[in-house]
Order: structure tokens, then C-alpha cells, then sequence
């Protein structure tokens, strides 16, 4: 839950500032005629949609367990994570090449520049500001692993989606600037078609690395390798357990976990002994972490694993 409230407060602030941003930069752009403005109006018009519908997600994800849904509702945020994904791809990216096209072939002078570079300094300072608090907070959950890693191995899409989302914003930014002022000191409007091209190309990037990674968390991810490390220390340390056979995890969402174990238990056991372990082993790895969401033991020897496990490796793809 704290990973959430974080996630919340990232998103808090980049709806914030997009909302400001966007409404600053359409008066803007209908004020010049800027095409690489109105193509970054758009944009912001689009990140704050996408911090709704990830605050949405937040709100669905945290529903509890019922009939329909046994393990609860994760990946609800997996789901809207897929969606602001396809947005930045066909909103973003689909409007900003459409105005960069229709620009170049019917170029049209932007008026009065200064009103431009107002409004785009006032926005770098609003999306610094969203990226450096969505940055922190990205920092502070990917520990010691580099920014690549931490993206392919988060479990929470929310943080990075806003990062991204910011750090394409900053980009359109300074390409919007450069386009705006070469439209200006060659005399050639379709410059400023050309930076709302780059600014769709920016914008299609962004949109396909978010793609994905909510994809592979929509269709179900492991737990991290230290996790599972974790959780075979804990069931290795039981005194009733001979072997641990095999592990399998799954991530619902970023705080539930389901874990699958495959366990070979000493032979002069009882069956009372053997359910005692499997509550007594539940019980230490829910303390450990909670984001364990359900725990499954299948009692079975090793011989029998390797058996199926054999069988399974030899079924087609």
C-alpha cells in the first residue's frame, strides 16, 4: 500500500500540471497558430487523461477478493496501464503527425513569438517539477538496479508510466522550441510542422515501450528472482520439509503475489504434521511479506516432479 500512495502522489501532481500546461498551451496555440504548440497541447491534454485513468486503475485494483474475482482485482491496473499506452499512441502521437502533415502542406506563420516562449518556459518548469517528483519516487523503488532493469522488473507500471510520460513531455518541449524558432529565423512555417512530426514520433516511442511492459504485466510476471529466493530461504527452513520440488509465482498487481510449491515433506510425517507445515509455512511467508496474496502446496516426491515436469517440457508450444 505505501508503493501505491506514492504512485498516487506522482500521478497527483503530473494531472495537475498537464491540466495547467494543456489549457496554457491551446490559448497559445490558437493565439499564434503554432502548430508544434498545438501539437503539444494535445499532448498535455493526453497525459492528464492518462493520470485519470491510472488514478482509476489505482481505485480498481484495490477492490477486494469476491465470488467473480478470487484473487482480487491487480490487474485492473495492468489493464489501464495497456490503455493510456494505445492513447499516447493513437491521440498523441495520431494528432501531432496530422497537424505536422497538414502544416507542411498548407505552412502557415506563427504570430507573435514571445507569447510561444512564455508559454513554453512556464510549462518546462511545470513538467520539471511533475518529472522530478515522478523521478524521486521512481528512484526510491528501483533501489540499486539501473533505470533499464528497473523498468523491465517493476511490478508497478503507475510510476514509470508518469516518469515516461514527463520525460516525453520535456522532449516535445525543447523539439517544439527548436522547431518554433527555425520557423522564425529561415522564414519557413514548415518547420514548425517538422517539430510536430518529431514531437508524434517522441510521443509513438514512448507510447510502444509503455505498450510492452503493461503487456507483459497484463499477461503475468514472476515474482522478482530475490523474492523467490526469499520465499524457498522461508519453506527450505521448515523441519518438515525434505525438498522443495519447484516454485512458480505470479504477480496480480504490484502488492499481490500468488505462490505455487511443489514440496517433498520427510517420510515419517503424518498427515496432521504435513497440514500443520503447510499452515505453519503460509503463515511465515505472509509475515515476511505482504504482498503474498495466497499460498499453494502440492505435497508430492521429487521423482513424481521431474516426471511432470518432463511431460510439460515435451507438450507443443
Amino acid at each position: 500500500m505505501a508503493a501505491h500512495s506514492g504512485s498516487k502522489t506522482v500521478i497527483y501532481a503530473a494531472v495537475a500540471g498537464n491540466l495547467l500546461i494543456a489549457a496554457t498551451k491551446f490559448v497559445a496555440a490558437g493565439w499564434t497558430g503554432s502548430s508544434a504548440m498545438l501539437s503539444e497541447g494535445v499532448h498535455s491534454l493526453v497525459d492528464t487523461g492518462n493520470g485519470l485513468l491510472l488514478l482509476y486503475g489505482l481505485r480498481r485494483a484495490a477492490r477486494p477478493p469476491d465470488l467473480t474475482h478470487p484473487f482480487g482485482h491487480g490487474r485492473e491496473l495492468y489493464f489501464w496501464s495497456f490503455i493510456v499506452a494505445l492513447l499516447v499512441f493513437a491521440v498523441g502521437a495520431g494528432v501531432s503527425f496530422y497537424e505536422g502533415v497538414s502544416h507542411i502542406i498548407a505552412p502557415r506563420h506563427a504570430s507573435n513569438l514571445t507569447a510561444n516562449y512564455v508559454v513554453l518556459g512556464v510549462s518546462v518548469l511545470f513538467e520539471g517539477y511533475t518529472w522530478r517528483i515522478a523521478l524521486k519516487e521512481f528512484r526510491a523503488a528501483k533501489g540499486s538496479l539501473g533505470y533499464y532493469a528497473a523498468v523491465r522488473q517493476s511490478k508497478d507500471p503507475s510510476v514509470f508510466t508518469v516518469l515516461f510520460e514527463d520525460t516525453a513531455a520535456l522532449i516535445g518541449l525543447l523539439i517544439a522550441f527548436l522547431g518554433i524558432t527555425a520557423a522564425a529565423y529561415f522564414g519557413r512555417p514548415e518547420f514548425d510542422g517538422v517539430a510536430s512530426l518529431l514531437i508524434g514520433a517522441i510521443l509513438a516511442l514512448t507510447a510502444i515501450v509503455l505498450a510492452r511492459e503493461s503487456k507483459a504485466l497484463l499477461l503475468g510476471e514472476a515474482a522478482l528472482p530475490q523474492v523467490q529466493d526469499e520465499i524457498l530461504a522461508t519453506v527450505r527452513g521448515d523441519p518438515d520439509v525434505e525438498r522443495v520440488n519447484g516454485l512458480t509465482t505470479v504477480h496480480l498487481g504490484p502488492d499481490q503475489i500468488v505462490v505455487a510449491l511443489s514440496l517433498e515433506f520427510r517420510d515419517n510425517r503424518s498427515t496432521a504434521d504435513i497440514e500443520a507445515c503447510v499452515e505453519r509455512i503460509e503463515a511465515k511467508l505472509r509475515e515476511d511479506r505482504s504482498d503474498i496474496a495466497s499460498v499453494f502446496v502440492k505435497p508430492q516426491t521429487s521423482a513424481k516432479w521431474r516426471a511432470q515436469a518432463e511431460v510439460a517440457s515435451q507438450a507443443p508450444p
